[in-house]
């Protein structure tokens, strides 16, 4: 398998896979492993963001660990959740309610997860999102079309054994949020991956972090994680038009911790990035947003995405007693009401024709 990290000062491995370029939601997730598909997306103006991730096996489920560490079957399909997030110019809107299997359908080009979808129809990903938010339970409704400017065909695995692998499917995207709940329209720029895993999270990786932007080069993406078995993948990447290739990484940038003192570090041009907005300050989970330049092709700033993840933290007892309070679970079969929405969503995503 070919080496997929440019030269550079780790001992980094990661071996590149072909897989086909479009979502697979019906792919296998194995007991105590998860897959989930992210989208993150910013206004053309800046002041606006959103994230959305759908998880089968919710990595960061205090329920699924729970059945884990009790030694009982942990079946993925019973853990899943959809993690919606509007980003406001002075505020936020944040969800994720698990729910079992019973609330769970899919195929190869749709994901329904309680009243929430994801479908893959012409080419684009259209999300249907209607979820209540957490602490303050209001609603959060709206549809998500993204319109990739190209597919990616490769992954990568993130860890040596191969049990982790990450797929930019498409790197660049241009997206339209209509939401009813707020009520607020937008546009802007966007991306998409999925994550698979045969194994929990905090089995392979202590702490990880990822970056994205578009700068003078197209589509820079950045990832580095450190494995358990005291492995470093570090994972540089540039592309205009879907397919992502190596490129040196910039040097390391060590940003002040958040508030939950979360460690967050990135990799810059001329070793030189700030924090403009953090978005996110959990106990084990940051996402901020970033100024650097990612390449020297860059001739101003950029906007980064930025995650930081701290599995050691995660996997503590105390964060673990934390986690129910901002991830309710529902179980149970749907009901008629529920039905009645996933309807009325499927005829929204694909209206009668003829």
């Amino acid at each position: 398998m070919p080496n997929a990290a440019p030269p550079g000062d780790l001992d980094a491995s990661a071996p590149a896979r072909r897989i086909d370029a479009e979502p697979d939601f019906s792919c296998s997730v194995p007991d105590g492993g998860y897959a989930w598909w992210y989208v993150d997306a910013l206004s053309d103006d800046g002041r606006q963001g959103l994230t959305v991730i759908a998880f089968i096996g919710s990595v960061f489920s205090p329920y699924y660990a729970s059945r884990r560490r009790a030694g009982t079957p942990a079946l993925a399909e019973d853990h899943v959740s959809i993690n919606a997030i509007l980003y406001l110019p002075n505020g936020k809107r944040w969800s994720m309610t698990e729910r079992n299997r019973h609330a769970l359908r899919r195929g190869a080009d749709s994901l329904q997860i309680g009243p929430s979808s994801l479908i893959w129809r012409n080419g684009e990903l259209h999300l249907d999102i209607d979820e209540l938010t957490v602490p303050w339970p209001r609603r959060l409704r709206g549809h998500i079309r993204l319109i990739p400017q190209a597919l990616n065909a490769t992954a990568w695995y993130l860890d040596p054994a191969r049990r982790h692998l990450w797929h930019p499917l498409a790197p660049s995207c241009r997206v339209e949020v209509d939401f009813e709940a707020p009520a607020l329209k937008w546009q802007g720029d966007a991306y998409i991956d999925a994550n698979r895993g045969e194994e929990p999270l905090e089995n392979g990786f202590s702490y990880w972090w990822w970056s994205r932007s578009h700068g003078a080069a197209g589509t820079h993406i950045q990832y580095e994680a450190l494995c358990r078995d005291g492995a470093t993948t570090l994972l540089s990447l540039a592309g205009e038009h879907g397919e992502l290739k190596p490129t040196a990484p910039g040097s390391i940038v060590r940003l002040p911790p958040t508030g939950w003192r979360v460690r967050r570090t990135v990799r810059a041009d001329k070793g030189h990035a700030e924090v403009a907005r953090t978005l996110e300050d959990t106990p084990f989970y940051a996402r901020s947003l970033l100024r650097a330049k990612q390449s020297s092709a860059d001739r101003t700033d950029s906007l980064l995405m930025h995650e930081a993840l701290d599995l050691d933290r995660f996997a503590s007892r105390w964060v673990q007693l934390l986690l129910p309070f901002r991830m309710p679970r529902r179980g149970g079969r749907p009901s008629p009401a529920l039905n009645a929405r996933r309807r009325a969503a499927a005829r929204r995503t694909f209206p009668p024709t003829g």
